[in-house]
C-alpha cells in the first residue's frame, strides 16, 4: 500500500522534473496521477490539461480528465473526453470501453454495442468490456452473441462471479434452464448475490442441499 509520504515525494520529484522541463507532458500526466491519488481533483484536473496541451497524443489524460468528469455526473464531458482520447492513439482499448460504458448509462445501446465491439476487438482480453457488451446485446435480444461474450469474459477469468450471473440470464432466455441454473449455482459460490427473481424462476433446476 503507497503511503502518504511516499506520494508526497512522488509528487515532489514530478514538480522539479516539471520545473525543469515544462513542457514535458508526461511530468504534468505523473503529477496529476499522485494528485488524484490524494483526491485533488482541480489541481490534477489542470495538470491534465497541461500534459494533453505539451503531449496531444496522451491519450490516458485524456481518459484521466473523462474520470474526474464522471465522479462530477458529467456523462457528456466524460463521454467527450474518451473520444478524444481514441482520437488521439488508435486502437486505445480502454478509451472506446469507457465510450461504450457512457453510451449504457445514456440508453443508447446500439452506439455502446459499437464501442464495445471495438474496445473488445483491441484488447481481447478487456474483462469490464467484454461484460458489458454481453449485457448490452441482451439487452438488444441477441442472446447468443450475450453468450457467446459471457464465455470470453470467463476465459480471461474462470471465477468472475458477474459472468456466470449473466450467464444465467442469458440461459433462462434462451430457454435452456440446466445450463442457467449451473451458472447460478457457480455464481453464488463466488459470492454473488444473485437476483431473488431469477433464484425464483431457476429453484427446480438448482441442487437441492442433501438431508441430514
Amino acid at each position: 500500500m503507497t503511503k502518504p509520504k511516499d506520494v508526497e515525494e512522488f509528487i515532489a520529484r514530478q514538480r522539479a522534473a516539471i520545473a525543469a522541463n515544462p513542457e514535458c507532458g508526461t511530468s504534468h500526466y505523473n503529477l496529476a496521477i499522485g494528485l488524484l491519488g490524494q483526491k485533488r481533483y482541480d489541481e490534477a484536473e489542470k495538470e491534465l490539461h497541461e500534459a494533453v496541451s505539451c503531449s496531444p497524443n496522451l491519450a490516458e489524460a485524456y481518459v484521466q480528465l473523462g474520470g474526474i468528469a464522471l465522479a462530477r455526473g458529467d456523462l457528456d464531458g466524460c463521454l467527450r473526453y474518451n473520444q478524444q482520447a481514441v482520437h488521439s492513439r488508435a486502437g486505445f482499448a480502454e478509451g472506446y470501453g469507457n465510450i461504450g460504458f457512457v453510451y449504457m448509462q445514456k440508453g443508447e445501446v446500439d452506439k455502446a454495442i459499437e464501442a464495445l465491439e471495438k474496445a473488445t476487438r483491441w484488447n481481447p482480453n478487456f474483462l469490464q468490456a467484454l461484460t458489458t457488451l454481453a449485457n448490452a446485446y441482451l439487452i438488444k435480444g441477441m442472446v447468443e452473441e450475450a453468450i457467446e461474450t459471457n464465455h470470453k469474459a470467463l476465459a480471461v477469468e474462470p471465477d468472475f462471479a458477474v459472468a456466470h450471473n449473466n450467464l444465467a440470464i442469458a440461459y433462462l432466455e434462451k430457454g435452456d434452464p440446466g445450463s442457467a441454473a449451473a451458472h447460478c449455482e457457480k455464481a453464488i459460490a463466488l459470492g454473488y448475490e444473485v437476483a431473488p427473481e431469477i433464484l425464483k424462476e431457476l429453484q427446480p433446476h438448482l441442487a437441492q442441499p442433501s438431508s441430514p
